[in-house]
């Protein structure tokens, strides 16, 4: 129970930071990208993959409460595409090349198909 509290915690504060970074990105721009979501996307990419590459040093500074907030939670909330670039690179560290590759490829494939499986839901519903 204390796990989901600290993740819950991380994940308050990574998604109204997402949320914020998102409009402020969006609101200087005059075409119709989504430069918000791709900016919130990639400062969560740096972000986890800082504070992961710190703690892969020899002796990792972060206890296991710490990275469930930091990892888990507020970059979890704040993107979920960090988490899933920084386990490519876990698997990459690995040396685990097939899998990595099967795993950001598929992902990306599977997640597009759900999305468009989702707006044909939708779409036959209402």
């Amino acid at each position: 129970m204390k796990e989901i509290l600290i993740v819950s915690i991380g994940s308050f504060f990574g998604g109204g930071m997402r949320y914020w970074i998102s409009k402020l990105v969006q609101s200087c721009t005059v075409i119709a990208f989504p430069f918000g979501t791709m900016a919130v996307n990639v400062a969560g990419c740096l972000i986890i993959g800082f504070l992961s590459g710190l703690n892969w040093r020899e002796g990792g500074w972060m206890s296991p409460s710490a990275k469930l907030l930091l990892t888990t939670g507020f970059c979890g909330g704040f993107t979920t595409f960090s988490t899933f670039m920084n386990e490519g690179v876990g698997l990459m560290k690995e040396e685990n090349y097939l899998y990595m590759m099967l795993y950001l490829f598929g992902s990306l494939a599977l997640g597009l198909i759900a999305v468009l499986a989702g707006h044909y839901l939708a779409k036959m519903i209402a």
